[in-house]
Formats: C-alpha cells, sequence, structure tokens
C-alpha cells in the first residue's frame, strides 16, 4: 500500500497540500508508486501525527475528493481514503475509493460504518488510543507517545479490535470485506510498538487478513537515533519482521525499496515472490 498524502502538515514530509497543484503531483506519485510495485494507494488528507490539529470535513473533502478521482482514472489498482469521517468515505467512495482505511476503527463517526456497507466497500480497522497529552517532541526526532498505559497490551489492543470489527457486523460489513491494523505508532510508546510489531500473530488469531504501517514512525526513529530522513532502512527491517509475523498488507511510503523487502521476505517465508 502506497502511500499519498494529501496534506500539508504530514510527519513523514511528503504532504502534497503545499504543492501548486496536488491533484497532478498525486497522479504522478500514484503512477509510481504502482510501477514501483504498489498494489493499492492509501489517500489521506488529515495527517494523524502524535499532536497534528484536526481537520474539517469540508476541508478533507477538498483535499481528498480530487486526489482520487483522478488517480481512478490513471491507474488500475485500488484506492483507499485514509478517513474516520463518513462525510469524507462518501465523497472518496462516489469517486472511485473501493476500501476505507479508518484509524478509529469506527469508534468517532457513527455513520461512517453504515456508508461502507451500502457502498460495499472494504473497510480497515484500526486500533488507536492516541491522546495528545501523552505525546513528547523532540526537535530532531518528532513527536512520540510517552504515557500510553495497557492493563495487557496484546490482550487490551485485541479486545478493543474486537469491538471494532462488532461495530462492523452491527452494519452489516461482511468479514470478508474486514481487514485489522493493530496501530502501530497510535497511542503506543517505542517500547510498546517494538513489542506488538514483535507478537503480531497473537492477532491472526482473530481470522482476518492484517495490515501493518511501521513506516518511517517515530519508534525508529528513537530506537535508531534517527531523525525522519534516514529511517529507511529501519523501516524495512519492521516491515520484514512484520511479515514474518504474519502481516498481509503494509503500508509504506517508500514503495519501491518496500515492495522489493517485502516480496524477497514472501519468497523466504511463504514461499512465493
Amino acid at each position: 500500500m502506497g502511500v499519498i498524502n494529501a496534506t500539508p502538515d504530514s510527519f513523514s514530509g511528503d504532504g502534497l497540500g503545499s504543492e501548486d497543484d496536488p491533484v497532478r503531483t498525486a497522479v504522478r506519485v500514484g503512477k509510481q508508486f504502482v510501477a514501483d510495485g504498489a498494489h493499492l494507494l492509501d489517500v489521506g488528507g488529515e495527517s494523524a501525527r502524535p499532536g497534528a490539529e484536526p481537520v474539517a470535513a469540508e476541508q478533507e473533502l477538498r483535499r481528498v475528493t480530487p486526489v482520487i478521482e483522478a488517480l481512478a482514472d490513471a491507474v488500475d489498482v485500488p484506492i483507499s481514503v485514509d478517513t474516520s469521517k463518513a462525510a469524507v468515505a462518501q465523497s472518496a467512495l462516489d469517486a472511485g475509493a473501493s476500501i476505507v482505511n479508518d484509524v478509529w476503527g469506527l469508534k468517532r463517526d457513527s455513520q461512517l460504518a453504515t456508508v461502507v456497507a451500502e457502498h460495499g466497500a472494504a473497510l480497515i480497522l484500526m486500533h488507536n488510543r492516541s491522546r495528545s497529552e501523552e505525546t513528547s517532541a523532540n526537535e530532531r526526532l518528532g513527536a512520540r507517545y510517552v504515557g500510553s498505559e495497557y492493563d495487557v497490551l496484546l490482550g487490551d489492543i485485541r479486545r478493543e479490535l474486537e469491538e471494532s470489527i462488532a461495530l462492523a457486523h452491527a452494519a452489516d460489513i461482511p468479514d470478508e470485506k474486514i481487514i485489522l491494523d493493530p496501530g502501530i505508532g497510535f497511542g503506543k510508546t517505542v517500547e510498546q510498538n517494538r513489542r506488538l510489531l514483535n507478537e503480531l500473530g497473537t492477532f491472526k488469531e482473530l481470522g482476518y487478513p492484517l495490515l501493518i504501517g511501521p513506516s518511517r514512525k517515530s519508534f525508529i526513529g528513537y530506537t535508531l537515533d534517527l531523525p525522519l530522513e534516514d529511517r529507511l532502512e529501519g523501516t524495512a527491517a519492521a516491515v520484514a519482521v512484520g511479515i514474518t509475523r504474519g502481516a498481509d498488507m503494509v503500508r509504506v511510503h517508500d514503495v519501491r525499496a518496500m515492495a522489493r523487502v517485502a516480496r524477497m521476505t514472501d519468497a523466504l517465508v511463504r514461499g512465493a515472490a
């Protein structure tokens, strides 16, 4: 999954919101991602970085809808919209998206599940305990979560993912349309993120495909003491380990390099590249 950030303030430094022509740039980037090995593209219009300010639905709509509409005409892979708002999902699905990637697992907008069900779209349910008051910022390494408390880390995440699954079922979204994301980087400390990635296999027991998004995240930066622009190798290690632990999809910024990492890891652990 190649990330296309239609925002001016993405943590990863690749937001298109400050471009003179973000739609044209998104199409160019999307085509390159597909050529580099992306199987699908994920378009987002609201930064989810620690401490980011929320974006109104109208502004998010203006950012993502024209990008998705243009990409749908330009590439031959599925497009997902990274949003937690029903209105944004409605517009994005009408524009050509076929997947909704909800970083709040249906717990922010009660109408989102209905929109997904009515469109027959696929749904990514992510675990998230992000709270702005639990963040700490470092000028060189960026923001991270420092005060996240769990009774039992993996058990709590699993239980809260099951709550999201129940919300999807209540809207008649079938199991075959559901993908789970344990939420690496969202409301978890550096150490918790490393443990979550290493013990990812526990979530395979739930019976759904797993998506992970470790790309360029602060837990890599703080582990290696490296700024954002130097996290390619750390991301590669996280992607490879995640696949060995059961990840079926990886959400990345550096598509060309990570597609190669994924293919090689698949060849080693699953017998097919």
